[in-house]
């Protein structure tokens, strides 16, 4: 009777260790493939796009400026906001061509 005791007593054992795991490997999973895969491959080409830069592109700041770049440094680019008025931004606050961000048409209702 006790061997019966002890039968019943191993098939009453809950999972196995890797079989509680397997939830939060499959969170891990959906997780790398909605999150963190897509915001590696947006700083990546944001990177590709500030390494590409060059005099004459017309781009839009991360404030939102629009300008042309008229000077580039490792750090540095100087951006034409209009005749004769330049500034100097950081070369990552640079986030999108102009072309890619429609500039809004002014329109006036009076």
């Amino acid at each position: 009777m006790t061997t019966l005791a002890y039968a019943a007593d191993g098939a009453a054992a809950g999972p196995s260790t890797f079989a509680s795991f397997i939830p939060m490997i499959l969170i891990f999973v959906v997780f790398y493939f909605l999150l963190i895969r897509p915001q590696q491959k947006k700083a990546r080409l944001q990177q590709d796009f500030l390494g590409a830069l060059k005099k004459g592109d017309e781009v839009i700041s991360g404030g939102g400026i629009y300008g042309k770049i008229t000077g580039l440094t490792d750090t540095v680019a100087t951006l034409e906001i209009a005749d004769g008025v330049r500034i100097k931004v950081s070369r990552s606050a640079i986030s999108m061509p102009a072309d890619a961000g429609q500039q809004p048409a002014c329109t006036s209702s009076g």
